[in-house]
Parts: C-alpha cells; structure tokens; sequence
C-alpha cells in the first residue's frame, strides 16, 4: 500500500485497504497489520503482483441504524494520497448519493439513510481517485460490495392463519390435526433472529404443537362432541430459538370435533299404548315409536325391529329414514273376536358402530308397545292412514291446520261427525269441527312446552254412534322466536378495591329456549343509558358469552360499594327479542395477595371541603328551618296568651318565699300572681265541665262567698275554688307552693313593706313603686298583717 506501481490494475490498494478496515472491525490487533505493512514495505517485490481473486472487497454494516450521524461504513485510500488533499474520491453506483456518501479528501464513507436488510441486502459500488486539479483518474475505477447485516426486526407471521381444521372426536393422544406454518422476514443464514419456535397460548390441555415442525396434536382423550364441539386455539410463533427477547407473531386454529358413534340410542318411553281398529287394513300405520341418538349424521340413523312379543307374526316395524322413526304397521287383517291385545318388544338399535367403542356398551335400546285392537262394525273409513302436520307455534286460535275427511264405508252411507280423542289430545290444544272436519287450534301452541302432538281424530256415524273410525294426526309445532334470551343465573360477583384497568370480572353466558334453524348466537351489550359507564366495559366473546371488564383502575369501597350494571341480551331470531339482567359488582378490600377481606361498606364520613355550591344548598336549608321554627313558636305563644285578662289589670307581682330571715327580694324565685288571681274573672257559683278539682276537701268547705281575712291560707283556699268552679279559666292547673308561717311565727314579721333599716342602700318602698294597683289589692283583701308573707 505504500507504494501504488506494486498494486494489481484492478485497483487492488482500495481492496487491501477494506481488507484492512474489515481486520479492523473483526479486532485483528493492530501490531500485526503493522508488520503485514512493514513486510510490504521493505521486502522488494522481484515480479509484479498478479490479479488474485480477493474477498475482500466487501463492507459490512448493520441495518436500521437510528444514529443521529451518517454511520460510519468504510475508508478508502490510495498510496498516492499524500495527505495534502490533492486525491479526490468519488463514489459511483447503487445508492450512491442517496444511500451512501464518501468524503472526497478522506476516503470515508458513511450511510445516510436507514437501511433495511429486507428491502436489500447488500449495494454493489465503484470507487474512484481523481487528481483534483485536473480531474485525471489516479487510479483504475475499482468496484466493491457493502452488504447490509441483519438484526432481529421482523417477527415471524403466519402468512395462511387463521386455520380451520377438524378431528374425530374421541381420538387417541397425539392424533395429528394439522401443520401450521410461520415465516420470518430476517436472514436465516446469519444467527437465531429466524429460528423459529412455536408454541400453544391458548388451547391447553385439550391440544398441543410441536416446537419444532407446527404439527398440532391431539393432548387429551375422551373428547367429547356432544359436550363440546368447537375449539380456539392460538398458536405463538417466536424467533431467536424461542429465547428471551425474540419477537413472536400469533395465529388462530379454529378446531372442530367431527362426529363419531359414540352415543347408543335410547327410548324416552319404556312403554308404549297403541290402538288399532280390527277393520284397519294392511300395511296401514298403528303408531309410532322413537330411539334419541345425540350423534348426528350417519352416526344417529336407527334400525327398528320387533325381537320379542305376541305380536311379531301380526305386526311389522320399519324405518322412516327421514324422521328415524319406527312405524308399526298391520302384517295380517286383524280379527277383535279372536284376538283383541297384543304385546311386542322393538329394539332400536345403530346400525354403524366403530369398533373402538364397543366397550362403551351395547348401542341398542328396546321398549314395549301394548297394541289394542278394537271392535268394529263397519265404521267411518278416513281417506289417509295417518296426517302428518306443520303449524307454526304463534298461529292464531281457530286457525285450520288440515281438514280430515272420513265416511261410512256401509250402503246406508250414513253421515259423519268428528271429534278429537280427548284422552290424546289431554291439554284441549285442538278442535276439529264436528260436520267438515276442519282440525284448529283451541289453545295458543308453545314449542318450547311442547313441541309434538300426536292426537287421533274420531269419526262417528249419525245414527249409529257405535260406529267410530280414527286417524293418528302428529302435528309438529315449529319454532317461532317468542322467547326472549335470559340469563344463566342471578350474577353477583366481587371486585377487589385495587383493581386494574382491563381486568375480567365476569364471565356472563344467557340461554335462548327457542332453537333456529341457523343455531344460537346471543350477542350482549351495554344499554343506552349505560354505554358510557365511566367504570365497567362489556365484550361480546361473540361465542355466546360476555366478559364485563374494568375500564379504569382503583376503586374506592367508601365511595361506593356495590354496582348494578344492566346488561342487554339479544338474540338472532327474527324478529329479534333482546331482555335486560341485572349484574351486581361488590367491591372488597383484598391483602396484598388479591384475597377478599371485607365487603361491607365503611362507615360514612363527611367530606373534609365542600364546594361554593355545597355550602349555599346548606345555608338556605338552615335558613329555611330557622324561619320554620320561628313560626311554629310564634303560633304557640299567641295560642298559649289569656283571653281573659285585660291590658289594665294585667298585674305583675311577685311572691318570694323566704326560707330564713332576712334575704328580702334578693330571692331569686320568683312567680306570677296572676296565675292566681284575676279580679275581672271571680265567678262564684259557676263549676268547670272540663275537670275537677284534684282537692275536694278544699274546694267541699269552702263557701261560695269567700270572706278573704288576714289570714293567708284562707286567701290559699278561696283562690283554690275559684279556679276550681271558674268555666272561663284555660283548661289547665297551676300549682303554686306558699311557705305560710301562720300567726304565731317565732320569726315574727319576715315582710320588709315595714322595714325601716337604713343602712342599706336597698330601697323597700314597695308601695310607690308599685303604685295604684297594689293599693287597690290591699285594700280589697285588707293586707293589713305585719306576719302576712305578702
């Protein structure tokens, strides 16, 4: 490299020059390169190089690179560039310019855009030294490769998904069902970035898949059609070997169990009770009998035969491939007089039986039929055997489903009239007119109660009543969507308080007891006025259930402890009907492992700040109640006032009881004095109608007239009987205590209406201070006493 006439014509300095940066790159150490070159320099070549066919010539760089400078790729140089800036390098090719740049006094080449691996994989340029004042090729134009080196950007996809795929049910373990497939956009030449695993998700313990090949296996046995048929299983496919931080991609298996015989048929009635007419002719239908199979297809056809009774010789059982029913016919004419009852034994049994399940039992079931054969003499003939009849449950009553016609088969020809067999026909659901035989409906028909009628319409002739012919009718009520789906059950579930946002927290499934032809599909959704839940969010599984899932996370027990949410439930009839359940959420405080602790709400407390609003609302309703008590007590004291005592003689006094000498109206006890006496109301004479007096050995000696002397238990006494015998009083007592001393009191006169003590400034001048109404009153009861306690 130091010496450019050495190099081949092809430009080999450049190649040895990105063999250089790529030992570099690959941590070749640095001394060796040194004395590579050093070789090169001092050794002299004695022939000139040949052309050899290096590999070299290639730059390597990562893809998606996200730098915020042009990455660095490589370095060109020539050994004419002796650093002064004379070489000029150009660059020339694909991305040149676009994708890729080169310094042209350097040599330095470096990547300005992304590059992506996938979209290319590797760019093929040409690099050139021009002289840069002349613009002369220095060097022949030399070619070169940068290959873009993947990284782990790309998961793997499953370009066929989502998958359908079958297997019988009942199948071994392993059972292969199907091959899944994922590819991986990343070089499968360079690491583990599409080295892909697969794994199930979803699935288990029902099924499995290899890691390696995607083959999806059967993992359990015993896998039951009948009670359970479809399967969603989710198949994970991830690159790196399947280790940590490899990208992964999904994708859905849909698997159905196909049918096997795996269900042996059985007789819903063990006992069977037919009549026949001994006149009934050959091949003609006695009844009818049923085995159930819950497999379906060529697995649920039955075969009928008669293996045991007294009868097989004048009966015969076949087979109605399209009902899979057995239908009992007369093999020979019967005769009432010789034989009139007969028994037979009729198995059901599959006549497609895998051999692996014969140890679930024998796929046969047997019931008797009890065959009645009944007299006859040349009764009504119908123009069919049997009638076989759809009508719709949500036919209107008096609707006429088929018109049966019967005659007498007699010269007389008499005529006919028709009624129905009420011991066949028990719930009164049909009618049939007596002279057209026009077979309606009496009742509204529910399929769901029942969805088969098998009645016998009775044929009698006018005149001689003993003549009855009959005809089986089986009439199959069809299903009308008039049952709106429901829940399972009453849903009340419970929620931890620190719930997240998105979590499950019910599963909700509903029935629909009607059966449309194209199967059940119920859909679930929020109510109107419930779309919006600020807490709660509903998900059709869009597989006949629901999960109700948190749309926000935590919530709070005191603020609220129990949700309703209404839940809409619609079916897929026609029309549709839909119904409202109710589920009720509890929110529990839960410990730190998600366990339910306490469900009770806490107690309510007051919250700490009210707003502006709050405290208004609050304000006015304590105004409110303060005007209201206002009121009220307004009312009382103008109801409570005397309506007898005037403005003028309204006296005020008071009465002090002293318990000690001295204290005069310094006592705190004070009491009403008209209470007692009202001298504009003294009524004698007159007696109250609305009491009596507590005390009648008070008011019993009293005279009418009371002479009020002195003495103050005489004024006691007749103020006692005028309130007694006053009808104009208020209807309610007043007891007043008086501490009367008598006349002859050690404690003299307590009265200080004479006190003359002058060293206290304490004025006792009642009289004045009193004034005229006083001296009116002592006066009138002359208070003259100086023991009176007055």
């Amino acid at each position: 490299m130091r010496h450019l006439k050495n190099c081949a014509q092809q430009g080999l300095c450049i190649y040895y020059m990105v063999l250089l940066d790529f030992a570099a790159g690959f941590g070749i150490p640095g001394q060796l390169m040194k004395q590579m070159d050093v070789k090169s320099e001092n050794k002299p070549l004695p022939h000139p190089r040949t052309k050899r066919s290096w590999v070299w010539n290639q730059f390597f760089v990562l893809e998606e690179y996200r730098g915020t400078d042009p990455l660095y790729v490589g370095k060109l140089h020539s050994d004419m560039d002796e650093g002064d800036g004379s070489i000029k390098y150009i660059l020339n090719g694909e991305g040149a310019g676009t994708m890729f740049t080169i310094d042209d006094t350097t040599g330095d080449i470096h990547a300005i855009q992304p590059l992506d691996r996938e979209e290319r994989a590797q760019y093929t340029l040409k690099a050139q030294a021009l002289d840069r004042r002349t613009s002369n090729p220095m060097e022949p134009e030399s070619q070169f490769i940068i290959k873009i080196q993947d990284i782990n950007d790309n998961e793997p996809k499953f370009l066929d998904g989502p998958y359908t795929a079958s297997v019988p049910e009942m199948s071994p373990v392993g059972t292969s069902i199907i091959q899944v497939s994922a590819t991986d956009a990343d070089d499968p030449t360079y690491g583990s970035s599409a080295r892909v695993v697969y794994s199930i998700l979803q699935g288990q313990p029902y099924f499995s898949v290899d890691s390696k090949t995607g083959i999806i296996r059967t993992a359990l046995t015993n896998m039951d059609r009948e009670a359970r048929e479809y399967y969603e299983v989710i198949i994970q496919a991830k690159d790196m070997g399947g280790q940590q931080g490899g990208l992964a991609g999904t994708s859905t298996v849909n698997i159905t169990l196909s049918d096997v015989n795996d269900n042996p048929p059985r007789f819903p009635q063990k006992h069977y009770q037919m009549n026949v007419l001994e006149s009934a002719p050959i091949n003609s239908t006695v009844g009818r009998v049923l085995a159930m199979d819950q497999d379906e297809g060529i697995n649920a056809e039955m075969k009928y035969t008669i293996i045991d009774g007294d009868g097989p010789d004048m009966f015969n059982v076949t087979t109605d491939a399209t009902y899979q029913v057995g239908v009992i016919t007369i093999k020979k004419p019967l005769d009432f007089e010789s034989k009139n009852s007969y028994t037979l034994k009729i198995e059901g049994s599959n006549p497609h039986i895998e051999v692996r399940f014969f140890n679930l039992g024998p796929f046969r079931d047997t019931t008797t039929v009890h065959i009645t054969v009944e007299d006859v003499d040349e009764p009504p003939v119908f123009e069919s055997s049997h009638y076989f009849v759809d009508v719709s449950e949500n036919v209107d009553i008096g609707t006429t489903i088929q018109i049966v016609a019967a005659k007498d088969p007699d010269a007389k020809n008499n005529s006919v009239r028709y009624s129905i067999d009420r011991n066949s026909d028990p719930g009164r659901y049909f009618y049939v007119d007596i002279t057209t035989g026009a077979l309606m409906t009496a009742r509204p028909l529910d399929r769901e109660e029942l969805a088969w009628h098998n009645i016998t319409i009775l044929a009698m002739e006018m005149n001689n009543p003993a003549q009855i012919g009959s005809v089986p009718v089986m009439i199959k009520v069809l299903d009308v969507n008039d049952n709106a789906p429901v829940f399972t059950k009453f849903y009340e579930t419970f929620m931890c308080e620190n719930a997240k946002a998105g979590q499950l927290i019910q599963t909700l499934s509903a029935i629909d007891q009607d059966d449309p032809q194209e199967g059940q599909h119920i859909s679930y959704s929020l109510p109107p006025e419930g779309a919006n839940n600020p807490n709660f969010t509903l998900r059709d599984n869009q597989d006949n259930t629901a999960w109700i899932l948190t749309r926000k996370s935590g919530f709070k027990q005191s603020e609220q402890s129990t949700f309703h949410i209404p839940i809409l439930v619609v079916d897929n009839g026609r029309p549709t009907l839909s119904s409202t359940g109710t589920l009720t959420i509890q929110v529990c405080s839960c410990d730190e492992d998600g366990d339910i602790m306490s469900c009770s709400a806490e107690p309510y407390t007051l919250p700490i700040s009210l707003s502006r609003g709050a405290l208004i609302a609050i304000l006015a309703c304590i105004f409110v109640l303060l005007v209201l008590v206002l009121l009220i007590l307004s009312m009382r004291r103008h109801r409570k006032q005397p309506y007898t005592i005037d403005e003028e003689d309204n006296v005020h006094e008071n009465i002090v009881r002293y318990d000690d000498e001295g204290g005069g109206e310094e006592d705190t006890e004070a009491f009403d004095i008209a209470a007692l006496w009202n001298p504009r109301e003294v009524h004698v004479g007159k007696s109250r109608q609305d009491m009596q007096p507590e005390i009648e050995s008070l008011s019993r000696y009293v005279p009418q007239t009371c002479m009020v002397d002195n003495n103050v238990h005489s004024y006691m006494l007749a103020k006692l009987f005028e309130a007694d015998t006053d009808i104009c009083a208020p209807p309610f007592d007043s007891l007043q205590t008086y501490m009367f001393e008598g006349e002859g009191s050690v404690a003299q006169s307590l009265s200080s209406l004479q006190s003359l003590s002058t060293d206290s400034d304490q004025s006792y001048d009642y009289l004045t201070d009193w004034g005229p109404r006083f001296k009116k009153l002592a006066e009138m009861y002359g208070t003259k006493d100086s023991n009176s306690s007055l």
